[in-house]
C-alpha cells in the first residue's frame, strides 16, 4: 500500500483575542485539561498526514515556550504579523518552494474532525488549486442597515441561504497560489480575513468541503464551554 502524502500545516497564533475579555490570548485558555493551543496542535500532529506544524507567534509570546508541547520536535515557531495575513504569510514564506501544497488551521479550532481532514486533503489528487472545509448555513440570515440614528441593529432585509456557507478551517492550497494570493492582496491593501477569499482575488475557484459543525471557532466566552463538550466527546468516542 502507498503511503500518504505529508503536509505542513500554518497555525497563525499571533493575536490577542480582543472578543474573549481575558488578561491572555484566548488559545492559553484552559480547557478539557489543556490550552486551547494544545488540543489543535495536539489534534493536528496526529493525522498521519501532518509532515510538521509552522506556528506562528506574536513576536512578544512568552507563553507558549511554557507549554510541555513547545519541545514536540515537528513544531517549528516563526514570528508574525499585525493582521493575521501577515502571520500566514510569514509561515508560507518560511515554508521550501518544493513543497506544493500547505495546510492553514486556526489556532483556537480545537475540535476539527480528522476525518474532515482527509478528505480534504484528497484534493491534492484531484488537479484542483484547492479548498477549505465548511458548512452550509442553517439560520435564517437578516441583514441590517448600515447606519440608523438610535445606534440600533434594525433588518433591512432577509437573506436568502441558499447556496450560503461558513467558511472553517483548515483551509488547503497550493502553496505558490496562496503566497502569490496573500502579495497581491496586501499589495492592494486588501483585508483578508481566510484564506480563499485571497485565493478568490486571482479568479480562482475554491471548493467546498463540507465538514462537521463541531468544528467551532473560539471567539466568544460561551464557545469554552461548547469547544470542551466536543473535546471531551471526541475522547470517549477514540
Amino acid at each position: 500500500m502507498p503511503s500518504l502524502s505529508q503536509y505542513s500545516v500554518v497555525v497563525p497564533a499571533a493575536g490577542i483575542g480582543k472578543r474573549m475579555k481575558t488578561d491572555c490570548p484566548k488559545q492559553y485558555l484552559h480547557i478539557a485539561g489543556k490550552t486551547i493551543i494544545e488540543h489543535t496542535l495536539t489534534n493536528l500532529l496526529e493525522h498521519s498526514q501532518v509532515q510538521r506544524v509552522i506556528l506562528v507567534l506574536n513576536p512578544n509570546d512568552t507563553l507558549f515556550a511554557q507549554l510541555p508541547i513547545a519541545s514536540h520536535p515537528r513544531i517549528e515557531v516563526v514570528e508574525g504579523g499585525q493582521e493575521r495575513c501577515d502571520s500566514v504569510l510569514a509561515g508560507l514564506n518560511y515554508l521550501s518552494d518544493n513543497e506544493e501544497w500547505v495546510l492553514v488551521h486556526d489556532a483556537a479550532r480545537p475540535c476539527f474532525a480528522a476525518t474532515d481532514l482527509s478528505t480534504l486533503l484528497q484534493l491534492a489528487e484531484q488537479g484542483s488549486i484547492g479548498g477549505i472545509l465548511a458548512t452550509p448555513v442553517r439560520d435564517t440570515m437578516k441583514r441590517a442597515f448600515d447606519v440608523n440614528v438610535n445606534r440600533q441593529n434594525i433588518v433591512k432585509h432577509t437573506e436568502s441561504r441558499e447556496h450560503l456557507w461558513h467558511a472553517l478551517t483548515p483551509q488547503f492550497f497550493k502553496l505558490a497560489a496562496l503566497k502569490k494570493a496573500l502579495n497581491t492582496a496586501a499589495e492592494q491593501k486588501i483585508n483578508i480575513t481566510d484564506e480563499a477569499s485571497a485565493i478568490e482575488l486571482l479568479g480562482e475557484k475554491v471548493l467546498l468541503v463540507e465538514g462537521s459543525a463541531s468544528n467551532i471557532k473560539i471567539t466568544q466566552p460561551e464557545d469554552l464551554l461548547l469547544a470542551e463538550f466536543y473535546l471531551t466527546q471526541n475522547k470517549l468516542n477514540n
